[in-house]
């Protein structure tokens, strides 16, 4: 297998060789003993990666589905997407094609939104959800959802629908403590995990919302996950595979402790933005597109010295043995995006940088 270290993109993220020979266990059956003992040792430790006391859903599915899942069960009829990059104007489409009406309050791409901006949107009660992501992974900014959440509450009945799929796992998300009503997130970000598997938390609220709704469809059922999770079971047949992987990746985390995973991943976040201040200083303009204070842990977008294209910075990259990511969308070549996460330490994120610098000069 290839060397562990050189692959930085902002997901899927790259998986150690222990988690991907994980994967290769029998198969076994979905009903029986033997699956109800793996997802019983699996759940209290994606409770504690989550920080809640609610049972932890686990789908089968890319985290869009998940997505979807939070619209179709917490959404009533009108909501408001918040929308600063290109995931959460994905949120936003799966709202329209849930054929909910919506509407959208939008931020500059490498901006967050203001909790007093949502807070005059939310007057005069049009809305009963919201959707927001947490760390936008096409910019790199960092919404402050613990604020929103409490903005959001404080218009009464409306519920804040979190995507937080490089958020969970790399940095802090307190489930319960931000009184999130619904938060997912996805296996091959922060996880470093294989793609796959997505991960929500619902909690009582939306379940009420969930009961009371009609076109709930059936597999992003949170009723029928709420029942089966409980059971120690999966509503449907899942990956079980991924499971293996999920069940020895958990132990990992666990062992690290989450306080002490988001702190690793502070570090290499930090140290990135340092980097940047460097090269600027060294006459290789680079800057950190989020506004200091509101910068995801896990993924960090850096805009490019002038004449440089985002698109070719990463071909030759590549070419090095090193995979970071051109920008995202309209950010394409303006942009590099690199994805500091999972498992990767500080030393690793050094020689990333080492041969960006080399990249950049040369």
């Amino acid at each position: 297998m290839a060397p562990f270290g050189n692959f930085f993109l902002p997901g899927p993220t790259e998986v150690t060789d222990d988690i991907l020979t994980a994967q290769a266990r029998p198969m076994i059956g979905h009903r029986g003993k033997g699956m109800e003992e793996l997802l019983a040792r699996i759940q209290p430790r994606l409770q504690r990666v989550f920080r809640t006391e609610r049972p932890v859903y686990i789908s089968s599915s890319s985290a869009t589905g998940l997505m979807e899942g939070a619209l179709r069960n917490g959404a009533r009829q009108r909501v408001l997407s918040l929308v600063n990059g290109a995931f959460s104007d994905r949120f936003h489409m799966i709202s329209v094609a849930c054929g909910l009406e919506t509407d959208v309050l939008e931020a500059e791409w490498g901006a967050v939104h203001s909790p007093d901006r949502l807070a005059d949107a939310l007057k005069g009660g049009r809305y009963d959800a919201v959707t927001v992501v947490h760390s936008e992974t096409s910019t790199g900014a960092l919404n402050p959802i613990a604020d929103l959440a409490k903005v959001t509450h404080a218009a009464g009945d409306v519920v804040l629908l979190v995507d937080s799929v490089t958020g969970v796992a790399g940095q802090p998300v307190e489930s319960d403590a931000w009184a999130l009503d619904f938060v997912l997130t996805g296996s091959q970000k922060a996880f470093a995990l294989p793609p796959g598997l997505a991960f929500g938390v619902a909690q009582p609220n939306i379940l009420e919302r969930a009961t009371a709704k009609g076109g709930r469809g059936v597999y992003f059922d949170f009723l029928e996950f709420e029942k089966f999770t409980l059971m120690n079971q999966t509503p449907n047949t899942p990956a079980v595979s991924l499971l293996y992987a999920l069940d020895k990746q958990v132990e990992r985390i666990d062992a690290e402790t989450i306080t002490a995973r988001w702190a690793r991943h502070e570090t290499m976040a930090r140290r990135t933005w340092a980097w940047a201040d460097e090269m600027t200083s060294r006459g290789l303009p680079v800057s950190v597109l989020a506004p200091e204070g509101y910068r995801s842990w896990t993924v960090t977008c850096l805009t490019v010295p002038a004449g440089k294209k985002g698109s070719e910075i990463n071909a030759a990259m590549k070419a090095k043995g090193i995979t970071i990511s051109a920008g995202y969308g309209k950010l394409k070549d303006a942009t590099i995006r690199i994805g500091h996460m999972g498992e990767h330490t500080l030393p690793e994120l050094e020689r990333v940088l080492t041969v960006l610098e080399e990249v950049l000069a040369s």
